[in-house]
């Protein structure tokens, strides 16, 4: 425990300067772009003079030099706020809460059927590489890995939305539907297959493939010869040997694909028309809402950042030489 925590310790210290980084990038990004949220404002709303746009500049602190609204920016963030909204009239902080669950919803739902699945196929696959059933699955993750996402959420929705019928076409539940309790997860979870399935099947192929190529390096290790040697079943060298430190590759790799399954939400809620941070997103940036989207990347900065400090805490505890080396350097 007390080995987890200086762990946990150090890698919290030291992704300070990096989400930093992250912020003053975006920041210093978002203010080259050409345009603002005024802008776009007064476009959706037919146009204004010019009076009207500084007016509204000097309401929202647009007026200001780009410095001096980084540091106001800075000062803001320290105290866990991360500005206001131009394009809805709201907190930022309030519009992330409000459709930040939705996508925890999605990809975490996603991240653990993918890694099940792909876990459970790489072992079946490595357990014998060069078998029929290794190459089977090894070309059959390849071909789904292929498939571009936007493409699979499509045609799943036409055909098991549209022609088939069986499950909601969009949205994360249905509207106005007044259900509560048991009634209302069934109806979300009826609305989260198809997106989930989606996002599921690509990084299942991909889990499936890093477990199967750690498999296939670690049956040439002594340590398993010498298992194979003392007579243990195969079954048993599979399972205690080979497929637990097959593991390792396969969740530094999970941690590593956390920052790519938030980007792919993007196009997933889009397709399926989902209420989350997404689509928060596309919308910000449709609406020229600087305030608005750097809130959305730091806010995913700072998901990536803990999701990958979940990472090295599993990775510590299943090889306990991980916290031993950075102790000794």
């Amino acid at each position: 425990m007390t080995r987890a925590l200086r762990l946990t310790t150090r890698r919290a210290l030291s992704s300070i300067p990096v989400l930093l980084i992250v912020v003053i990038l975006t920041f210093l990004l978002l203010e080259t772009a050409a345009g603002d949220a005024v802008d776009a404002y007064l476009l959706s709303i037919g146009g204004g003079d010019a009076a009207i746009a500084e007016t509204l500049r000097q309401a929202y602190g647009l007026d200001q030099s780009m410095a001096a609204r980084l540091w106001l920016y800075l000062s803001a963030l320290a105290r866990l706020d991360l500005g206001w909204s131009v394009a809805f009239d709201r907190p930022v902080l309030g519009l992330i809460i409000e459709r930040l669950p939705n996508t925890l919803l999605l990809m975490g739902s996603a991240t653990a059927l993918a890694f099940a699945f792909g876990s459970t196929l790489g072992i079946l696959a490595g357990a014998r590489p060069g078998s029929l059933r290794d190459r089977l699955l090894s070309t059959l993750s390849l071909v789904v890995y292929a498939i571009p996402g936007f493409w699979l959420g499509l045609v799943l929705a036409i055909v098991f939305a549209v022609q088939l019928r069986w499950l909601p076409t969009s949205g994360i539940e249905t509207i106005a539907s007044g259900r509560t309790g048991l009634s209302r997860a069934a109806d979300i979870a009826a609305h989260l297959v198809l997106p989930v399935g989606t996002l599921a099947l690509i990084y299942t192929a991909l889990f499936l493939r890093v477990m199967r190529a750690g498999m296939a390096g670690i049956w040439r290790l002594d340590f398993v010869l010498f298992a194979r040697a003392k007579g243990l079943s195969r079954v048993r060298i599979v399972l205690r040997h080979v497929a637990r430190n097959a593991l390792l590759p396969l969740i530094t790799m999970l941690g590593l694909q956390a920052a790519a399954m938030l980007g792919g939400s993007v196009v997933i809620e889009s397709i399926f028309a989902i209420p989350g941070f997404g689509r928060l997103a596309q919308e910000a940036v449709s609406g020229r809402d600087a305030a608005l989207l750097c809130g959305i990347i730091v806010v995913s900065a700072v998901l990536v950042i803990l999701v990958n400090l979940l990472v090295d805490i599993v990775y510590a505890a299943l090889d306990p030489r991980v916290g031993t080396a950075e102790r000794g350097a």
